[in-house]
This record gives structure tokens, C-alpha cells and sequence, in this order.
């Protein structure tokens, strides 16, 4: 069997793997997905990141979570591929457009080492059908929807991935892993969800605490920072320029007078991996 390498990053606390079949023989499988992000049993991350795959000049990307699931887009995970195909030398433009099951994103490189970017996380999307979330018509911005023993006012965004930001007046860990089952697995999502428990701090900061889909507690999500910044934004709460403070750090989150979302936030480079050749076998 041929050696197996996998490369490490992680964006504010948020670790991913990247398998890329340019440099490895075997096709990634789901079960090996789940046994590499075992903490105690494999490598240990927050997901896979499979790729680059190429069609005709597009450049693509597939996400994976922890439970071999995979994902339409992720914000940490889009600056930490880009970090890694500047690192191999995969991309040499100041900017380029990555594609990703949600469609394509731009990513600026702002610095020459390539470890902070801006990325264009496009528009924010309100509507029901289009997260989607069943038994509701219209926008779901600031409802009242019932998770586990309580209502919470909830504004479910869309940002190529289905997301449920809750305002809450304080937020913590120990809430957002006891909320987080009951809300990623709630009937009115039929693609699971992710969660973001939302406090404002005043209206340039905000305070979030994550459960995703497929993942569990995470250290930070570019998505999921963005989803909390578009439901704050939507209801007045803070301006056009937002940062999101989370477990793992901050990230920038910038809206364009069209309403259009851009992220800035680092990467950092961990290291490589040699797998052992009984892993896949």
C-alpha cells in the first residue's frame, strides 16, 4: 500500500485535515473520514477537507464533517484549503475562486505568506425554503421556535450551508452543548442545522458560541460567524463592520451596501502527517 500523507491546520481552534488525491493513491471513504477525526483513535480534527479536484480551470474542494457527512461550504475550512494550496504551490495569485458544493467563493490573500485572507461569503439567506426549514413560509428573522424545554428567538441564514442564530442575553459552552443536539436535530430542519447561540456586545461586537452539524462544540466557524453577524445585522443590532469573538478568537465581518458578506480572519499550519499503512487497510 502506498504511503498516505495528510497535511494539518486549524483557523482559531477550528482543526482540519486535508487529504489531496493529487498527492495520495487512495480514494478518501467515509469511514475513513470518521476513523481520522477520532481524537483519541485517529489524527483528530474538526473535518476533512478532500481535494484539490480540477474541471477544466475550476478548482474544487469537498468538506467533510467528523461524521463522514459532507458539508456545502465552510468558512474556516475555504481559508484554510487556500492557505494549503499557497503552500503547495497550487495557487500563486494575490486572488483566486475556489468552488465548493455551495457554489464558488472568491479569497483575497492579504498578507505574502498567505495565513490571513478575506474571504467573499456572498449573500445571506433568510427565507424558509431556501435553508430550507419546513412549516414556515417567508423569512424567519427573530420567531419564536420551541428547542427542548423552552422557545428562543431564532433567525435561520443561509450561507450555502443552513445555519439557526439564537439572541441570546448571555451565552456560554455549557449552553450551546446542551441546546445544540435538540436544535441540529429538530423536525423543522431536514438537513440538520448548524447553531449559533448569539450575544451582543454593542454594535460593532458580538459574541457567539457554536454547535455544528455533524461536528458537535467547535472553537470557531467562519460560517457560522458570518450567519450570527447577517441575523444581527438584519435586525438593527450592529453595523457593516462586525467582529465575531468565539472560543478559538475573533474574525472580521464586513457587509457591502448590497447587503454582501466578507470574512477576514488567519490560518495556522500544524504540520504533516504520515498515516500508518494498517490505518486505511
Amino acid at each position: 500500500m502506498a504511503e498516505i500523507t495528510l497535511r494539518k491546520y486549524h483557523g482559531l481552534g477550528n482543526d482540519y485535515l486535508i487529504y489531496d488525491p493529487n498527492r495520495n493513491a487512495c480514494e478518501l471513504q467515509e469511514r475513513q473520514v470518521e476513523a481520522l477525526c477520532r481524537r483519541n483513535l485517529g489524527v483528530g480534527a474538526d473535518g476533512i477537507l478532500y481535494g484539490p479536484f480540477f474541471d477544466g480551470d475550476k478548482m474544487r474542494v469537498r468538506i467533510f464533517n467528523p461524521d463522514g457527512s459532507e458539508a456545502e461550504k465552510s468558512g474556516n475550512g475555504i481559508r484554510i484549503f487556500s492557505k494549503y494550496l499557497k503552500d503547495m504551490g497550487y495557487v500563486t495569485e494575490e486572488s483566486y475562486v475556489l468552488h465548493t458544493k455551495a457554489g464558488e467563493t472568491r479569497v483575497t490573500f492579504l498578507n505574502e505568506q498567505g495565513d490571513l485572507m478575506r474571504v467573499d461569503m456572498g449573500y445571506p439567506e433568510f427565507v424558509a425554503k431556501e435553508i430550507p426549514v419546513v412549516g414556515f413560509e417567508g423569512e424567519i428573522v427573530n420567531e419564536a421556535i420551541f428547542f427542548g424545554d423552552n422557545f428562543y428567538n431564532a433567525t435561520c441564514v443561509s450561507l450555502g450551508n443552513p445555519n439557526c442564530v439564537l439572541m441570546l442575553e448571555e451565552v456560554s459552552q455549557k449552553k450551546a452543548m446542551q441546546l445544540g443536539p435538540y436544535v441540529e436535530n429538530s423536525r423543522y430542519f431536514p438537513n440538520r442545522i448548524n447553531m449559533q447561540l448569539c450575544q451582543v456586545l454593542d454594535r460593532e461586537n458580538i459574541q457567539i458560541e457554536i454547535y455544528e452539524r455533524g461536528a458537535g462544540y467547535t472553537y470557531a466557524s467562519g460560517t457560522g460567524a458570518c450567519a450570527a453577524a447577517a441575523a444581527s445585522h438584519k435586525m438593527g443590532f450592529v453595523g457593516d463592520r462586525v467582529t465575531v469573538h468565539m472560543h478559538g478568537g475573533e474574525l472580521l465581518v464586513e457587509f457591502a451596501r448590497d447587503g454582501r458578506i466578507d470574512m477576514t480572519g488567519p490560518v495556522v499550519y500544524i504540520g504533516s502527517i504520515t498515516l500508518a499503512e494498517q490505518f486505511f487497510a
